[in-house]
């Protein structure tokens, strides 16, 4: 790993900011999470790029930062590309931030970066705070291997259908989910991950930071009984039990009870979902018992 830069010859570098556009993290909560480098380029930037310039404005103001603003969200995005591309040509410094974290994860971003780079414009990031490690990081969940699932959906069938997709998934899961969904998204997931352990972190970094840890099930009856929390949520829910192999006569009933209940499609991605095995191995199966059955 390469020795960290001086401050002394980091500040040389930041007084002459290089034409680019720079994803810079802010604090998710707490305005002293933001790393030195974030401020030196926030404030040199010929523009900063927000999702909210009112949320972002706050922040300047603790950190005496004076930069442009522009709003760019997923509502202004397409219109705005052609723009910011234009000035990156025309050797300005940009930053791109979100209302809260790391850009890009689970805001809008990507399609800026694909298409600077592709410009050949000069793109790099200034990492610090995200609400998805800082969960992991108090879950006391497996950290090894972990899947970020974004926000579910806010339909109950829909987000069912995902769940079952990520169930065989050998890690830990990670989602974002709003207050008002949260009782629903966790009764959901115990349905469809089975007995789990899990973490719902909320307001992080904050004040009224809580992590609170169970199962899945419990969580679930909690929030039902308490009603919907404060704050940004996120929760992380532990991988799947190793499970012993299934003979084939068991795998067979599995997929004879999914065909008496759904059709070959959907029958066979439950049981994929349920079993962790091949979806061909799976489809194949299900095509001769239920030829066979007829």
């Amino acid at each position: 790993m390469s020795d960290p830069e001086t401050s002394s010859s980091a500040r040389r570098s930041l007084s002459a900011l290089a034409p680019g556009l720079y994803v810079t993290a802010t604090p998710i909560g707490n305005a002293s999470d933001i790393s030195l480098r974030a401020l030196d380029v926030l404030k040199a930037a010929d523009l900063v790029l927000c999702e909210d310039t009112r949320v972002t404005a706050k922040l300047f103001a603790i950190h005496g930062i004076e930069a442009k603003m522009a709003p760019y969200h997923d509502h202004n995005a397409a219109e705005m590309r052609p723009r910011i591309l234009r000035r990156l040509e025309a050797g300005e410094r940009i930053a791109l931030v979100s209302d809260a974290g790391t850009p890009l994860i689970s805001d809008p971003g990507f399609k800026l970066v694909r298409e600077a780079v592709a410009a050949g414009h000069h793109v790099t990031t200034l990492p610090g705070a995200s609400s998805v490690m800082a969960a992991l990081t108090l879950a006391g969940l497996p950290t090894d291997r972990f899947f970020f699932g974004g926000f579910l959906s806010a339909k109950q069938e829909a987000r069912r259908k995902e769940l079952a997709d990520l169930a065989a998934i050998p890690a830990t899961l990670v989602f974002l989910e709003s207050a008002n969904r949260l009782a629903a998204s966790l009764a959901d997931m115990a349905a469809g991950l089975g007995a789990r352990e899990a973490a719902v972190a909320r307001e992080l970094t904050k004040k009224f930071e809580e992590v609170r840890r169970g199962a899945l099930a419990d969580l679930a009856r909690h929030y039902e009984e308490t009603g919907a929390p404060k704050g940004e949520i996120v929760v992380v829910v532990g991988p799947p039990a190793p499970q012993a192999a299934l003979c084939q006569h068991e795998i067979d009933a599995m997929i004879e009870n999914a065909l008496g209940r759904a059709s070959l499609k959907d029958a066979v991605a439950e049981v994929v979902a349920m079993t962790g095995l091949p979806r061909r191995e799976i489809y194949a199966r299900a095509l001769t018992l239920s030829e066979g059955a007829e």
